[in-house]
């Protein structure tokens, strides 16, 4: 049994290269082998989001705090508000962050494969960033 008592691990910023604006990760858990359960939760400042990305099997995000935007390829911006889950398919390219003027904290649950849980991609540009709205 492993037990992480709150506080004890610190914050850590997120690689820049994969990030728009200001994103902060707080550990949850990364289970280790052989589980592949990695968890964490991302917390954004208003307009910060992710680059474009998928995940070889697949991500759930929880929305904690805030206004969050995400989009699957392809489809319209949708906005997610605490208490929304939303599931990302595996390889499924897509992208969330806060809203231009609310941050976002969301539970992001995803599992490792070979070291790495996501495939990281292109930034997001401001023209899909600001794309049209449901939700």
């Amino acid at each position: 049994m492993q037990i992480h008592r709150a506080g004890a691990r610190p914050s850590v910023d997120p690689n820049p290269d994969y990030f728009t604006g200001k994103v902060r990760f707080d550990p949850v858990i990364s289970a280790p082998e052989p589980a592949r359960t990695h968890a964490l939760i991302v917390t954004f400042e208003p307009a910060a989001r992710t680059a474009w990305h998928t995940h070889p099997y697949g991500q759930t995000i929880h929305i904690l705090s805030g206004l969050c935007l995400a989009q699957k390829d392809g489809e319209p911006v949708q906005e997610l508000r605490p208490g929304d889950t939303c599931w990302f398919e595996p390889g499924e390219k897509h992208w969330h962050g806060a809203a231009p003027d609310v941050g976002m904290a969301h539970l992001a649950i995803q599992e490792m494969k070979d070291g790495s849980a996501a495939d990281w991609l292109e930034k997001v540009s401001d023209e899909d960033y600001s794309g049209p709205r449901t939700g």
